[in-house]
């Protein structure tokens, strides 16, 4: 996953690095055409010191013709030659690609010439300049060069610079983000952001605020309500319970009417336990447990196994413990002996017939797991009131209930999957 700030910076690079890559032909072609011009003013200025130097000189015929011979051997880049015209003829620039005078190799260089005709002593004379222009593939490579040097350079302030202006502007965004990963709904405190010049954070901020007030709302109104109602359907469930405890001790009723009352008590029980669930979750999101002590994990899971012996009996499950001699944790005795009870009444709920019970438990990890046939949804598995099989129904809050007991000490409760078996761990 990529970060926002890294975006910018990849797409300037990469328009950098394009801009900089077509500039390299412009810069050639650019420095090639003022190189170009200065030669041909150079072949100007040396058209003008030849004829301004051979009128100069007073030689005969003999003399003359013997000295244009030595000039052309011993000048390569100009030569001279006597015209048959009367009159001159306007100058003449070219370029050409020849092997040098001088050089043995055999690969062609680039030259610019100028043909013009210049008067010595009343005679046209055709002379002709070439001088060697820098060679196209070393021109190229020295801007290509120095094109990618400035180049690294001005990436490498890209990156400082992204990275010093995104720490600065980015600073409340992040402090934003780290206070909202902190954030805890049962606390039910508003968040405290960090107050920000920059008018799009600010206003980020303000939205936030808004949203958590509105959450922290709801999240009071449903707490309220469910421990009210709890409390509320305490005193009708009691007295429904004993109502009909008495209605079954009632001789006068027939058979069918006893296994009428004797049903109800399955879905009553259901809901009793509904109630004192839900009551459990309200204290403990309303911290309404003691602080903690010491308490001694190896004894409670012996202790509760012992307890649970019927249960593992009437499925014919076996026992398989990995547990450390002394292991402790600084909790709340009874919230932590509730969490333990959940998770094996849950293991033994939903294991199979015949089936076997792992538990092991080190100083920083408790695993109890059951054999199992399939995954469990994990995503909504330690949500209120969904049952994780639909072959043993319950009351849907034993999972929520370890999930709030391990979130009240900062504990963290995963599930997984592994060679047929259901695994759950709470990391201490």
């Amino acid at each position: 996953m990529n970060k926002l700030l890294n975006r910018p910076l990849k797409v300037f690079t990469l328009y950098a690095l394009l801009v900089l890559a077509c500039s390299i032909p412009v810069y050639y072609f650019i420095v090639d055409y003022i190189w170009r011009n200065e030669l041909d003013e150079y072949n100007e200025i040396v058209k003008s010191r030849i004829e301004s130097g051979l009128n100069k000189l007073s030689l005969d015929k003999d003399e003359w013709a013997q000295t244009i011979a030595l000039w052309n051997k011993t000048q390569p880049g100009t030569t001279i030659e006597k015209s048959v015209l009367k009159e001159s003829r306007p100058d003449s620039i070219y370029s050409i690609m020849r092997q040098k005078q001088s050089a043995n190799e055999e690969d062609l260089e680039r030259f610019r010439g100028l043909s013009t005709y210049i008067r010595v002593n009343e005679d046209i004379y055709h002379l002709t300049i070439e001088i060697n222009v820098e060679e196209a593939h070393e021109t190229v490579f020295a801007i290509a060069a120095v094109t990618m040097f400035f180049f690294i350079i001005l990436l490498a302030g890209f990156v400082i610079l992204n990275r010093r202006i995104a720490t600065q502007i980015w600073k409340p965004f992040q402090s934003t983000l780290e206070r909202l990963e902190a954030f805890d709904l049962n606390s039910q405190n508003n968040i405290d952001l960090e107050k920000s010049d920059i008018q799009e954070f600010e206003q980020l901020n303000q939205a936030l605020y808004l949203l958590i007030a509105k959450n922290i709302s709801v999240f009071r109104q449903q707490k309220e309500f469910t421990e009210n109602a709890s409390h509320e359907l305490q005193t009708p469930l009691a007295v429904l319970k004993s109502k009909i405890d008495l209605l079954m001790q009632n001789e006068s009723l027939t058979e069918s009417q006893s296994e009428l009352i004797a049903s109800l008590n399955i879905p009553l029980s259901r809901v009793s336990r509904i109630n004192k669930n839900l009551l459990l979750l309200a204290k403990i999101e309303n911290h309404q447990f003691s602080e903690g002590e010491l308490v001694n994990l190896t004894e409670l899971v012996n202790q509760n196994l012992d307890f649970l012996e019927e249960h593992l009996i009437a499925k014919n499950n076996t026992v398989e413990m990995e547990i450390c001699e002394h292991c402790v944790v600084n909790a709340n005795k009874s919230l932590v002996e509730i969490m333990l009870v959940n998770l094996l009444l849950n293991a033994i709920r939903h294991n199979q017939e015949n089936g076997m019970i792992k538990i092991q438990l080190t100083n920083k990890k408790l695993t109890i797991s059951n054999t199992g046939n399939s995954s469990l949804n994990k995503e909504t598995l330690f949500k209120r009131f969904i049952n994780s099989s639909t072959n043993t129904p319950s009351s849907g809050l034993g999972l929520s209930i370890v999930k709030e007991i391990a979130n009240r000490y900062h504990w963290h409760v995963d599930y997984q999957f592994v060679n047929h078996f259901h695994q759950f761990s709470v990391k201490f």
